[in-house]
């Protein structure tokens, strides 16, 4: 009888999805985003405590979005050619110290530098726990993305939720609470970057990842397309932040709604954003990621059109679709940039994190000044055209099909 082979323990043949990474990534960017969406839910709060304008209240996001949007490719690049895996517990430090100054701050100015805090937070975080979502997928990128994301957006949803129960009734004060959110992901992310470290760096990584694979385009051709990809993030998040920072104020003007009941309205649209998520990314497993991103995008646009003129009711109903679909969009996205430039996934991370983010601030303080200068309701007709720049997906390349053209030829 021959000799016993022993199995190979340290090097796996063939990557595998590491579902307790991912499950670790979702929850840490659950409770991320569950901080930062604190921000558009006080906005009601502060803008009566401090007595500040549309305007104003749209600057408040634009720092924070921008702090965010500035430092996502510059972290994504350097950590691509540098990694440091335990920058993520760093980072969410600074959110937790962003919070506690939320908490106390006594001037508008000091409400800027606390959103900012929590934007350099953001900034750290999405690209570096996109990379390990993609290095923990085992080959599975959109499924991973979307689980990634789908914490995000859960987050998210939450926390208009969390402000309407504790913050509104308590007041500013009450956002302290919040820190030990931001204590329980520096521990996740610890323990999240303790395996990156151990498994993905070195001279000998204990787990095996799919090597980056050439997409057959020319430089000119990749440059087009992942211009095509910034502009379509730009369409989805500019009338996403129409939402996200000014639904309260849509339906306290338009439906006389209470500030309590206007939160849970954006709890709702915020959840049904979190579905959509989860479904973008397996979609584009399965049927191919320019297809979703096609239907999730220009397939809104009929309901965007409408939502101006209906009712509550009707209202409720369109914001669930329309960001449902919305959000279906942004995994396809993402997984199909980073695979336009295979082997640079924290920059690609960091790049189109960062341009959703910078984009939703830019789009924020625009929307605020239309909002003075007009009405809200102004502001959601002009923006129902947004979603008519996905006719654009039609310059996308059929990735798959020339990585079968290049092999072909090779």
């Amino acid at each position: 009888m021959d000799a016993q082979v022993k199995p190979a323990a340290v090097t796996a043949s063939e990557p595998t999805t590491v579902y307790a990474i991912l499950i670790a990534a979702s929850v840490s960017h659950f409770l991320n985003d569950t901080m930062q969406s604190l921000l558009p839910a006080l906005y009601p709060l502060l803008k009566q405590t401090f007595a500040l304008d549309f305007a104003q209240v749209g600057l408040i996001t634009f720092v924070f979005q921008f702090t965010a949007s500035l430092l996502q490719p510059v972290v994504g690049f350097v950590t691509d050619k540098c990694p440091m895996p335990f920058s993520l517990p760093i980072g969410m430090a600074s959110s937790f110290f962003g919070l506690l100054l939320l908490a106390v701050a006594p001037n508008y100015p000091l409400l800027l530098l606390a959103a900012g805090l929590v934007g350099i937070g953001s900034s750290v975080f999405h690209p570096e726990a996109s990379r390990i979502a993609r290095l923990a997928s085992g080959g599975r990128y959109g499924f991973a993305q979307s689980l990634f994301q789908v914490g995000g957006n859960a987050g998210s949803a939450l926390g208009p939720l969390l402000a309407a129960v504790i913050v509104v009734p308590d007041g500013q004060r009450s956002v302290a609470w919040f820190s030990i959110v931001a204590l329980i992901a520096i521990v996740v992310l610890w323990n999240v970057s303790a395996w990156y470290k151990r498994n993905h760096l070195g001279d000998r990584p204990r787990v095996a990842s799919r090597p980056p694979v050439a997409t057959g385009l020319s430089r000119n051709r990749t440059i087009v397309a992942l211009a095509v990809l910034v502009v379509l993030v730009f369409s989805k998040y500019v009338y996403m932040q129409s939402l996200t920072s000014y639904y309260t104020f849509y339906t306290i003007t338009t439906f006389g709604v209470t500030v309590q009941t206007s939160q849970i309205l954006l709890f709702v649209f915020l959840f049904a954003v979190a579905a959509g998520t989860i479904v973008g990314g397996p979609l584009g497993d399965r049927f191919g990621r320019k297809y979703v991103i096609w239907a999730s995008i220009l397939g809104i646009l009929p309901f965007t059109l409408i939502l101006p003129h209906v009712g509550l009711a009707g209202t409720v109903v369109l914001t669930i679709i329309i960001g449902a679909g919305l959000a279906s969009a942004f995994p396809a996205i993402v997984v199909f940039a980073q695979e336009l430039l295979p082997g640079k996934v924290g920059m690609v991370s960091g790049i189109f994190f960062g341009v959703a983010f910078g984009v939703a601030g830019i789009g924020a303080a625009a929307l605020g000044a239309l909002a003075d200068a007009t009405s809200i309701g102004f502001v959601y007709n002009v923006c129902a055209f947004l979603p008519a720049i996905g006719l654009l997906t039609v310059f996308l390349p059929d990735i798959e099909k020339n990585r079968r053209r290049a092999a072909a030829s090779a």
